[in-house]
């Protein structure tokens, strides 16, 4: 990986990180991503989180979307609907790999609940797209690039980018080059936004970075445990798969 440059230190992301940097670390040290990063992770709860989080990424691919509608600067425009596009692309991809290398029908993975924290996480980023400010909605849609990329970064490290780990596929995914590129345009786009808004917009700006990180979290853990609608017992003929509203 080359080395890119690092936004100011004095910025709105500097803040948020320092902000969040006990959650940060948390997330790294989930056992989801300690088994992902030693090789030890049972393939059915990675099956499990690849299926939610094709899923995640339509609704943070819509709610990018309609940040690029909001953007008075052509080049973030065009950056955040880029950005969109990507993640569709990347939901087709996940989808497609899924399918194969599990072996399942798409009868079986459209069968697969939408987890509550999947759908929580989603709807929060598509509430924020419709009723928040623009500075805000883009301080939503960060961790999502920026966590992964910590995330996929520290196991690359951690595993010496060995090309026989069982996961090495997806951990190259996040630790390359052009989706630091990205993550670094998301990070001085953010860092501009928060420079140009009063205190109180970047405290909300804040407020809904922090709240995208903790979402981030539970993401992670619901597909450590596998998570499940505990109300699903009550309701045997309830919807499933995307149709359920993620």
């Amino acid at each position: 990986m080359s080395k890119l440059p690092a936004p100011p230190a004095d910025g709105f992301c500097a803040r948020a990180w320092a902000r969040t940097a006990d959650l940060q670390q948390a997330i790294v040290e989930h056992p989801f991503n300690a088994a992902l990063t030693d090789g030890s992770l049972d393939r059915d709860r990675f099956a499990f989180y690849i299926v939610q989080d094709a899923r995640y990424l339509v609704g943070f691919a819509q709610a990018l979307a309609a940040a690029s509608s909001r953007a008075d600067d052509a080049e973030d425009a065009a950056f955040l609907a880029g950005a969109a596009q990507g993640a569709l692309v990347e939901e087709r991809r996940l989808h497609a790999g899924y399918v194969e290398e599990f072996g399942l029908t798409e009868q079986e993975v459209s069968g697969v609940e939408t987890s509550p924290s999947c759908l929580a996480y989603t709807s929060f980023l598509r509430a924020n797209a419709l009723t928040e400010p623009y500075p805000v909605v883009v301080a939503a849609l960060l961790p999502c690039f920026w966590v992964y990329q910590h995330v996929g970064s520290t196991i690359l490290e951690a595993t010496g980018g060995a090309a026989d780990h069982p996961y090495h596929r997806w951990i190259s995914t996040y630790a390359d080059d052009e989706f630091a590129a990205a993550v670094l345009s998301a990070r001085e786009l953010t860092d501009r936004l928060a420079a140009a808004a009063d205190e109180p917009m970047r405290e909300r700006m804040l407020a809904a970075f922090v709240r995208a990180t903790e979402y981030e979290w539970l993401f992670w853990n619901s597909a450590w445990e596998r998570e499940e609608w505990p109300t699903a017992r009550w309701l045997a003929d309830r919807p499933v798969g995307a149709s359920a509203g993620a």
